[in-house]
C-alpha cells in the first residue's frame, strides 16, 4: 500500500478540511443554513489549498494518482454544484457531497500517487486538468440525471409534485454538462495522443486505460448525437450516461486504484 511518507502540512490540512466538511454536513440541522453553507465553502477553499500543495506549489514534488484524481473530482463537483445552486436557487443543497469530499480527501492523503515527471510538465498538467474536469462535469451530470429519473417516476406514479427545478430545465442542464464534459474528454484524448511523448518515454499502446477511455468517448459521442439529432431523453439517455461514466471511471481511477492499492506499483 502506498502511504504518505510523513505527516506533512498537506496531510494535516487535508485532515482539518475533512473535519470541516463533515461538520457542515452532519450539523446542518443544528446550526443555521447560512452557517452550514459558510462552513462548506470554507472547507472547499481549504480543499483547493490541499490540491495546490499536492501539485507542488508548496515546494514538494508534484504527485498525482488514484487518490488525488478522486479528490480533485470531488472538489470540482462541489464547486460546479455550488455555482448551480447560486444560479438556480431551486436546486436542493446536497450535503452528502461534503461527506464525499471528506472521504476522498482522506483517500488522497493515504494514497498520494506517484511523482509527476518534470519534462513536459505544463502540457501534462493541462492534460490532467482537462481529464479531471471532464470527470467533474460528468459527475454533476450524473447527479442531475438521477434527480431527473426520480422526478419522472414521481410524476408517473402520480405522487407529490417533485421539488426543485422544473423537469425540462433540469434535463437541459444535465445534457449541457454532458456536452461540455464530452468536449473536454475529446481534448484530453487528443492531447494525450499528440503530446504524450513529451512527458513519457513509454510509447503509446492500446492498454486497458486507453481502451476504456475510447469506449467512454464513443458512448458519450453517441449520447450527444442522439440527444441533438434524435431527441433522446428519459431512461435511454440516462442509461447511456451511466454506461459512459462507468467506462470513464474505470479508465483512469479504476486502473490507478488497481496499480497503486492492489498491486502497490506506481506504473
Amino acid at each position: 500500500m502506498i502511504l504518505a511518507s510523513d505527516f506533512s502540512a498537506a496531510t494535516q490540512l487535508a485532515l482539518l478540511t475533512a473535519a470541516m466538511y463533515l461538520w457542515a454536513a452532519l450539523r446542518r440541522n443544528l446550526v443555521s443554513q447560512r452557517a452550514a453553507r459558510l462552513g462548506m465553502f470554507v472547507a472547499w477553499l481549504c480543499h483547493a489549498a490541499v490540491l495546490a500543495l499536492g501539485f507542488g506549489l508548496g515546494g514538494d514534488p508534484a504527485h498525482f494518482g488514484f487518490g488525488p484524481a478522486m479528490s480533485m473530482t470531488a472538489w470540482l463537483v462541489l464547486g460546479i454544484y455550488g455555482v448551480e445552486t447560486w444560479l438556480y436557487p431551486q436546486l436542493p443543497t446536497r450535503w452528502g457531497l461534503g461527506a464525499a469530499g471528506a472521504v476522498f480527501l482522506l483517500v488522497a492523503a493515504a494514497f498520494p500517487g506517484h511523482a509527476l515527471p518534470e519534462r513536459g510538465s505544463i502540457l501534462l498538467a493541462m492534460h490532467l486538468a482537462m481529464g479531471v474536469a471532464s470527470y467533474g462535469l460528468f459527475g454533476v451530470a450524473l447527479m442531475h440525471a438521477w434527480a431527473t429519473r426520480r422526478a419522472e417516476l414521481q410524476i408517473r406514479m402520480a405522487a407529490q409534485a417533485p421539488e426543485g427545478l422544473p423537469l425540462l430545465t433540469l434535463e437541459r442542464l444535465t445534457y449541457r454538462l454532458v456536452t461540455a464534459g464530452f468536449v473536454l474528454l475529446s481534448a484530453t484524448l487528443l492531447g494525450g495522443y499528440f503530446f504524450g511523448h513529451l512527458w513519457s518515454d513509454v510509447p503509446l499502446r492500446w492498454d486497458h486505460k486507453i481502451l476504456l477511455s475510447v469506449l467512454a468517448w464513443v458512448v458519450f459521442a453517441v449520447l450527444v448525437i442522439g440527444r441533438r439529432v434524435l431527441g433522446w431523453r428519459g431512461a435511454r439517455a440516462i442509461q447511456m450516461l451511466y454506461l459512459g461514466s462507468g467506462f470513464l471511471l474505470l479508465a483512469y481511477a479504476g486502473s490507478r486504484f488497481v496499480l497503486e492499492v492492489v498491486l502497490e506499483r506506481s506504473a
